[in-house]
């Protein structure tokens, strides 16, 4: 097993065109497994055969969810940009079209096809069956064992222990809350994570910082029932407020965006927390709000997918991204940067160390093993 590290990049630094076709219906400590491509002493640009094709078909957040979807896309068109090649993207409007969009991207030559999100494993599974010719890669599940695909799962839990001791450290009331969008795994491991870096900052500092909207031994919280940004992930953010939160971390996609209207219909000094991206870069109108966010590789894993495949070195092997290969992190303060204890960041550093030779366990039911 080797460790994989993916190269750093800088998040949206730069847009690319892409062509596409319309939608038909519209993170235990673990090491990452598989093979990376080789990085070029020379600094030769690598490319791909004139008759690659990348191809990705959306979930239903569509991939201006400014999170999970987007950066995943922003992960392929770097890369195809990079190899010289145009990709074909998909929306999904609703599960009902995953198998149709999968299928309209078979009938287009696609030579790789990423899905984005564990809801569109059973299609995912099917397409990859009947096709044993085409690479598969989805994101954020480990179901499948085929040889054409390949699994993206991330320890979401290691940058929310991140996440959660800084929630903690910032808290001026004593109480933080999460809630999610469903009751997921890839939901969970954040709050799980969240939770017990609260717990972690109470430990060593001596404090009581109280975590409303995740029970971590008990496995249930507050959940809004879906992914979208609504009067019922309002309502959920406006409740934790309501019990003296003063730091509120959403997760579940654009639900965040109703946590952000919650906390400037109360105006009172609430701090949001991001998940999947750097919601301060991803989200401008937000950014006032944002203390940091839990993040996850994901444009640099699709993008590495994407490469891999191009030069005819793909391989199924599971990815799991971490803190040591830098799959997972914690995003920058940006405006809370004067605002947080001085020592803060190099507590923070300190910690991931932890993480990373084992001293620190940070373990989730929901962890990918």
């Amino acid at each position: 097993m080797t460790v994989t590290r993916l190269q750093s990049r800088t998040l949206f630094s730069r847009k690319v065109t892409v062509s596409g076709i319309a939608s038909l219906g519209a993170l235990a400590l673990v090491a990452s497994c598989g093979s990376a491509p080789e990085d070029s002493e020379s600094g030769a640009e690598t490319t791909a055969s004139s008759d690659f094709k990348p191809c990705m078909v959306s979930d239903a957040g569509g991939f201006d969810d400014k999170s999970f979807n987007q950066l995943s896309f922003e992960g392929l068109t770097e890369a195809s940009d990079a190899l010289g090649v145009e990709p074909i993207t998909v929306e999904s409007a609703s599960p009902t079209d995953y198998n149709p969009n999968i299928s309209n991207l078979i009938d287009q030559g696609c030579s790789l096809i990423l899905t984005v999100g564990f809801d569109l494993a059973d299609a995912t599974k099917a397409a990859a069956e009947a096709n044993s010719d085409i690479d598969f890669a989805i994101i954020d599940d480990a179901s499948i064992d085929l040889p054409n695909v390949k699994p993206l799962t991330y320890d979401a839990a290691q940058s929310a222990f991140l996440v959660g001791y800084a929630a903690a450290s910032y808290s001026e009331t004593g109480v933080v809350g999460t809630f999610g969008g469903a009751q997921l795994p890839t939901v969970t491991i954040f709050m799980d994570g969240f939770a017990d870096g609260v717990a972690y900052f109470n430990e060593s500092k001596g404090e009581d910082v109280r975590v409303i909207g995740w029970d971590v031994a008990a496995q249930n919280g507050s959940f809004t029932g879906g992914f979208e940004a609504n009067a019922v992930a309002k309502n959920t953010a406006q409740a934790l407020i309501d019990q003296n939160a003063d730091v509120v971390f959403p997760v579940g996609g654009p639900i965040y965006q109703s946590a952000a209207q919650a906390i400037r219909d109360s105006s009172r000094p609430v701090a949001l927390i991001g998940a999947d991206a750097d919601v301060f870069e991803s989200d401008p109108s937000v950014g006032d709000l944002v203390l940091t966010s839990a993040m996850k590789g994901l444009k640099e894993s699709v993008d590495e997918v994407v490469t891999t495949s191009g030069s005819d070195e793909f391989d199924n092997s599971p990815y799991v991204g971490t803190l040591e290969n830098e799959g997972v992190g914690i995003a920058p303060f940006h405006d809370f940067e004067s605002r947080v204890d001085p020592a803060l960041q190099d507590e923070l550093d300190e910690i991931e160390a932890g993480i990373i030779d084992g001293s620190i366990t940070v373990e989730s039911p929901s962890s990918p093993s």
